[in-house]
């Protein structure tokens, strides 16, 4: 028996949508995969990648978890990351959080969550090496807003301290890679200024991370 016919008939109604705006659009999308762009992403069901930066199926590539990790020992993050970068070429790495992330939020809490709290330890690593910075806001919806991009920035740093990205900025390839948050409030996207295509761009970020903490930083 059929179940959930209303998908079925909705997703009947996005292809000839489709079919009928872009003619012969599935015929070329079967025949190859080549996006430029890498998301790595929330999985919250209210950031849909394509959609918010207004890409087709195929121009995109995505991976998405939980409060938008990038991490070393996530073997499904880390082999999504080697297929873009070495087999579809992709030139933009694109680590986006969100801001009301229901995993930043869980990961302040102090109550347990079942087993989404093994995941979420880095975030809390995270709040405790930026403590002093979140202190200084002047509440705790400003702290979780800065804890969102203090995430998406350190992912950013964790990709491209990655051996795949390492590899690739050494054979010359031109990858760059971007820190941005999406604003559920309004439904735009800010570039948090943390892109780098290079090594030694990368080590400048580090370095400029480090120091948020110094005394006296805002």
């Amino acid at each position: 028996m059929k179940t959930l016919p209303h998908l079925f008939s909705n997703n009947k109604a996005w292809a000839d949508k489709i079919r009928a705006s872009i003619p012969g659009f599935f015929e070329q999308l079967t025949s190859q995969q080549a996006p430029r762009y890498l998301w790595i992403g929330c999985s919250d069901s209210r950031v849909p990648a394509n959609e918010i930066v207004g890409l087709l199926p195929g121009e995109l590539f995505v991976h998405r978890n939980v409060a938008n990790l990038a991490l070393h020992t996530d073997m499904n993050c880390m082999s999504v990351l080697q297929y873009a970068v070495e087999i579809l070429g992709i030139h933009h790495v694109i680590v986006c959080g969100h801001y009301g992330c229901g995993g930043i939020k869980a990961a302040l809490e102090r109550k347990p969550h079942g087993l989404v709290d093994n995941w979420l330890r880095p975030i809390r690593d995270i709040r405790q090496k930026h403590l002093a910075e979140l202190n200084r806001l002047p509440d705790e919806d400003a702290q979780r807003h800065r804890l969102c991009e203090l995430n998406v920035i350190e992912q950013v740093v964790n990709v491209g301290n990655t051996t795949i990205l390492q590899n690739a900025w050494d054979r010359g390839e031109e990858i760059i890679l971007h820190g941005w948050i999406y604003d559920l409030a309004d439904g735009l996207l800010k570039d948090l200024d943390v892109s780098v295509r290079s090594a030694p761009q990368l080590e400048s970020l580090k370095n400029k991370l480090s120091g948020m903490d110094s005394p006296g930083n805002p």
